[in-house]
């Protein structure tokens, strides 16, 4: 049986173009994801427009994928880490 530590999100890493890495918390990178998808600027995966709000759609992003294509030479990647044993 898998342990349930697996599954804890203590922060996530965030790699961006052009950008330092970053380490946020789930609220942060929800809320991140919540602005590139509001702008419109991003392709969106089919699968998010089954559901019908940002927050629902970022929220899928995260637990779901670790990188949104953000546009030609740019991305945007995520990674689960935990910040204790």
């Amino acid at each position: 049986m898998a342990d349930s530590i697996m599954y804890q999100e203590d922060a996530f890493v965030v790699l961006e173009t052009d950008q330092p890495e970053q380490f946020m918390t789930p609220q942060e990178l929800q809320h991140k994801l919540e602005a590139i998808l509001s702008s419109g600027e991003v392709d969106i995966p089919r699968e998010l427009e089954k559901f019908d709000s940002l927050e629902k759609q970022a929220q899928h992003l995260m637990e779901n994928y670790f990188e949104l294509d953000v546009g030609t030479g740019k991305y945007l990647q995520w990674y689960v880490v935990r910040l204790e044993k």
